[in-house]
């Protein structure tokens, strides 16, 4: 039978201009072709956001792997600044242009291709199992998280799962993601009392307490690393009073800090952290404050084993590179997988992904199904 070209169903999903939270007929296509395929799908519709679950084989099968991705992208910000239609998926120059076409609809073409492939021309012993979400790109409330409950609900499940999302920093095949670092996000603010800037004695300025209270956060060494995680950072994002006026001492202002995190702490233990601190400078400089925080999602690791020295195989058969194991890089929504089943991630060079003119090289396409294929074709063998 015809093998499913990843290239061409790149284009076409590139051309569904299904920015967070449309649906943008992304998924309306997948399903189709899956359905078509002998793939039993779902759609799964929570809050505002389309999901799809496909599963070929038997429910409850002794053996299943499952693919997850996204089919949502970014805005695409200032579209004069396109040198191409942002979702006219061009083909020139050996690449293949639009948004999503690195994050991460090429990579959710490949894997489809390579599961239908599989099913269709040497039928497994167990069960293929796609996921597909259009709530990657926003606040992922009502995305994985919903495939995840729906499955555990109707007694589905995956024994292993691969995260399709861009994974190699420079080069095909040179990165496996095997974990991810922990991301907390902590807004605060800090009351005084306005006053005029010639009689600071009558006022009390918040900003030297914002001015303490950063400069301590980041200039802990949160930790050196650990096993398999880099050292914890934490970025001072925002200062701000609102304030125009040169004679006016303000009486409020905000701060906002990212910390990116190991598995030497967990967010509870950070956010108690960042509760002590914010303590220490009311109590010091006699202002109120406030502070809201939000775990994004926790360290995780997946350790090196069966299923990371699988896909390691087979991309290194596939595109000649060795990869390394890493957990640098943002959150994904392996995050959620990981509860789930063991989870590890690969894809394509990501270095334009978000960006303006966003492409992905042709032949990485026609790569990441090859190292798909040959991921399922050994794991049911």
């Amino acid at each position: 039978m015809t093998a499913i070209d990843p290239v061409d169903l790149t284009a076409k999903l590139v051309r569904c201009a299904s920015v967070t939270p449309e649906e943008g007929g992304a998924l309306v296509l997948l399903q189709g072709l899956l359905e078509e395929a002998g793939f039993a799908c779902t759609r799964i519709d929570r809050g505002g956001v389309s999901n799809l679950f496909a599963r070929w084989g038997d429910k409850g099968a002794t053996k299943s792997f499952g693919f997850n991705g996204h089919t949502d992208v970014v805005p695409v910000g200032d579209a004069v600044a396109w040198s191409v239609d942002p979702f006219g998926a061009e083909i020139r120059d050996g690449k293949l242009w639009g948004r999503g076409s690195t994050d991460m609809k090429s990579g959710v073409a490949a894997f489809v291709a390579a599961a239908i492939d599989l099913v269709r021309d040497a039928p497994p012993e167990g069960a293929v199992i796609i996921t597909v979400t259009g709530d990657e790109e926003g606040d992922a409330v009502d995305g994985t998280t919903a495939i995840l409950d729906w499955m555990e609900d109707a007694g589905e499940r995956m024994d292993v799962c691969l995260v399709g999302e861009p994974t190699c920093p420079e080069t095909m095949g040179e990165m496996i993601k095997i974990g991810r670092r922990g991301s907390l996000s902590a807004w605060f603010t800090i009351t005084g009392t306005q006053g005029h800037a010639a009689y600071p004695h009558r006022a009390n300025n918040p900003i030297p307490a914002m001015a303490r209270l950063v400069d301590r956060l980041s200039s802990r060494e949160l930790d050196q690393g650990t096993e398999h995680f880099d050292p914890s950072t934490l970025a001072v994002v925002s200062i701000d009073t609102g304030n125009p006026a040169s004679n006016v001492i303000p009486a409020q202002t905000s701060g906002i800090v990212n910390i990116r995190f190991n598995d030497s702490h967990s967010g509870a233990s950070l956010s108690a952290w960042l509760h002590e601190e914010l303590a220490r400078v009311a109590e010091e400089f006699g202002v109120e404050t406030e502070i809201k925080i939000k775990i994004s999602g926790e360290s995780f690791i997946t350790p090196p084993g069966a299923l990371s020295e699988l896909v390691a195989r087979s991309v290194e058969a596939e595109t000649g590179v060795k990869p390394v194991l890493s957990t640098t890089g943002g959150t994904s929504d392996a995050r959620f997988v990981k509860s789930h089943c063991p989870v590890v991630e690969f894809g394509l060079v990501g270095q334009t992904m978000h960006q303006v003119d966003e492409h992905v090289v042709v032949d990485h396409i026609e790569q990441l199904k090859g190292v798909y294929s040959r991921i399922l074709r050994d794991y049911f063998s």
